[in-house]
């Protein structure tokens, strides 16, 4: 879809109430990646129906976040986000929430003893419903329909009735994020994240003979808990964790529909989710999705790729934090291996020239995506790594500092992603490849790069 005003795709909506001036500025503004809803009534009454529900995170929890992310700007915390690159509707299971909750928990226990700070718990969850297309249409054998454009917005089966864009599919993508940030609670509250169970599974990864090489920092771990328990450190207090939920900011009428004004200081928090984040084909400084984030106050993510300029950069600072404050503002580069090293050097020291304290993430997957010789999307684990050590090779050149990851994982036994330690081959698409969209890294891939990670950060 081309870009065009906002207003003329969605209609005005009615949501009038105090401190909400400019909130709605956006609808006159050049907008892509957007829908064509294929029924205006039920476009209407969706939103009216979103509007009056209850929000789906609270404004004290993003306050927190805030403060979280403005410490791991200053280096005193890593940022680990994760998740699926697309969620769907039938995907929204116990068990597979609970896996993908699981391995992020693994991740950030190995993160945390590598990094000796605290990790920031952050899914790609409870939101990630809606995707940004390079085209808007899908030819199969000659027949040409709509992209599939994520389950927000129409279904991934190749039918006119599947593809149609169906706007009552944003009030069950509302209800979905719910039942699923319930279970989030649920696991993170309730035992679940116990350190010495976390810890636990871990050890199951270091047993398999292809991982025997993190054996020895698994068991450096393994002392520090044992250590722990025997000076009687509190583990009622580390049997909880927070976690926090986070997808792209794409449906802007959805968005705004979940906008709601905080009655302690009448300012405005978009309560889909803690932290949103703006695409890389999104983020026109004078488009819709960049001002509509202007005017929230939850942190905000910006993904930024190799075309970016430091001028480009100071723009976005400019536009989404004028007061410049610490957890404000995440970039999110997604440079690909090749780039890394040649094109985030000028962005980080020209941030840094401006006085601004972003916190600087890495997102490796976006920038290597390749087709396999059998056809399937994917990217191999070896260049997702390579990206990952340039990002903390050029921070460490420039003595700022690398603040977290942003991956596209699955706590499931997929085959998406080429290579790894136990590695997975082209032959293993054909049975165990999942994604509706971009590959993903499976559970052992995940863990994986945690203890790679971990490795790095613990020489810095």
């Amino acid at each position: 879809m081309t870009d065009t005003a906002a207003s003329a795709l969605l209609p005005p909506f009615p949501l009038p109430a105090a401190g909400t001036a400019g909130l709605d500025h956006w609808r006159s503004l050049p907008i892509s990646q957007q829908p064509q809803w294929q029924d205006p009534a039920v476009h209407t009454s969706s939103l009216r129906e979103l509007s009056s529900l209850p929000p789906l995170v609270f404004a004290g929890e993003v306050d927190v976040l805030r403060e979280r992310l403005a410490a791991a700007a200053q280096g005193k915390a890593f940022l680990l986000q994760g998740g699926d690159c697309a969620e769907t509707f039938e995907g929204a299971t116990a068990d597979r929430i609970s896996a993908r909750v699981k391995t992020i928990l693994q991740m950030a226990v190995v993160l945390t003893y590598g990094a000796s700070l605290p990790v920031i718990k952050m899914g790609r969850m409870a939101g990630q419903f809606a995707k940004p297309r390079s085209s808007n249409d899908e030819t199969r054998d000659g027949v040409t329909l709509p992209a599939y454009r994520g389950d927000m917005v129409n279904g991934y089966d190749f039918t006119p009735e599947s593809r149609g864009h169906d706007a009552s599919r944003m009030v069950k993508a509302y209800h979905t994020s719910a039942s699923t940030l319930n279970l989030i609670r649920a696991f993170t509250q309730g035992g679940f994240a116990d350190l010495r169970l976390v810890h636990h599974w871990n050890k199951g990864f270091t047993a398999n003979p292809a991982h025997s090489r993190y054996e020895s920092l698994a068991r450096e771990i393994d002392r520090a808990v044992r250590f722990m328990d025997a000076c009687g450190a509190d583990f009622e207090a580390l049997k909880r964790v927070e976690f926090f939920a986070s997808h792209e900011a794409l449906l802007l009428d959805y968005e705004r529909a979940l906008t709601r004004i905080d009655s302690r200081t009448n300012l405005p928090y978009d309560t889909s989710a803690h932290f949103l984040w703006i695409g890389e084909r999104t983020r026109d400084l004078d488009g819709a999705h960049v001002d509509f984030l202007s005017r929230v106050r939850n942190p905000i993510g910006v993904k930024l790729g190799p075309t970016t300029s430091g001028d480009d950069a100071l723009a976005l600072i400019d536009k989404l934090d004028p007061n410049r404050e610490p957890g404000r503002l995440t970039f999110i580069t997604r440079m690909g291996a090749r780039n890394i090293r040649e094109k985030l050097p000028q962005l980080v020291e020209k941030v840094t020239a401006s006085g601004a304290q972003v916190l600087w993430v890495t997102d490796p997957m976006h920038g290597n995506t390749v087709t396999s010789p059998n056809g399937y999307k994917t990217r191999n684990f070896d260049d997702v790594m390579d990206e990952v050590r340039g990002f903390f090779e050029v921070h460490k050149a420039l003595g700022t500092f690398p603040g977290g990851l942003h991956v596209e994982m699955t706590g499931d036994d997929v085959a998406e992603c080429l290579g790894g330690a136990d590695p997975v081959d082209q032959e293993s698409f054909l049975e165990r490849y999942e994604s509706v969209c971009d590959p993903r890294l499976n559970h052992m891939q995940s863990l994986e790069m945690a203890f790679l990670v971990a490795g790095a950060l613990s020489k810095n």
